[in-house]
């Protein structure tokens, strides 16, 4: 056996995508391409073999106060961006700028998560995963999910308190209701803008792309190890754990 940790959050690096990540311990068996002996021992194997710890009992409180500051920082200084994406996408097809999307949230309340529109009118009544190469999506559509920039409205229901700017991303109603004991568990944080999931899979899209059917790929695909990940968030979140997703996540941006 080897040796045992002595702190859950000892960092351990591993290799993703031809970088290099530095992630919690208890994640790195999980992301990491050596740690089992092929995919499907990644998928059945448990991911968190450290006894989990709470965050302390000012977490929520510094964390909300982190999420109202760089939130509501971040929407005045973007704003002129803002303006600009929301003319652009006015110029490009019919429509809203904003797409407010159905999504399941804190304790598994409903919720808008608002999103720049980057499909035709009418696309939520196909599919609700969505290929790359979905014909629904606009010409300034591609570019703004390319960069992530159609998530930047989220900003607002990060200062609204519906969402943080770190915890799992929130799912559509009908992969919720598939959800299993365990992982319901992540419907005892708020949504979040990015988590580790978000790191692991940076393009779904990509992965989706020529399925028949994006959803059951989705399921199949990505969302039992999305589901693991965000997991193991839950189990060892820290104020540490959501500084470290942040900044590897605007790295992560500026690398696109």
């Amino acid at each position: 056996m080897g040796r045992q940790l002595r702190r859950p959050w000892d960092a351990v690096l591993v290799s993703l995508g031809g970088s290099r990540l530095s992630f919690p311990a208890p994640l790195a068996g999980a992301l990491s391409p050596g740690s089992q002996r092929d995919a499907d021992a990644r998928m059945t194997t448990p991911l968190v073999t450290t006894a989990a710890r709470g965050p302390g009992r000012a977490y929520p409180y510094v964390k909300r106060a982190i999420d109202l500051g760089v939130s509501g920082l971040a929407l005045v200084v973007l704003s002129p961006l803002l303006l600009l994406i929301a003319a652009l996408i006015k110029l490009d097809s019919d429509g809203p700028v904003l797409y407010p999307a159905p999504r399941v949230g804190l304790g598994g309340r409903l919720f808008r998560m608002y999103k720049f529109r980057t499909m035709v009118v009418g696309a939520d009544r196909g599919s609700s995963s969505t290929p790359d190469d979905d014909p629904r999506i606009t010409r300034i559509g591609r570019v703004l999910r390319r960069y992530k920039l159609d998530e930047l409205p989220q900003l607002f229901n990060v200062f609204g308190g519906t969402m943080s700017l770190v915890g799992p991303r929130p799912q559509v109603k009908w992969t919720v209701d598939r959800y299993s004991d365990e992982e319901r568990l992540v419907l005892t944080v708020p949504p979040g803008m990015t988590d580790w999931a978000s790191l692991r899979f940076p393009n779904e899209g990509e992965i989706l792309r020529g399925a028949t059917d994006p959803d059951q790929a989705y399921f199949e695909k990505i969302h039992p190890e999305k589901m693991r990940l965000a997991i193991a968030y839950v189990r060892h979140r820290s104020l540490t754990t959501d500084l470290t997703i942040l900044w590897k996540t605007f790295v992560a941006i500026l690398r696109a």
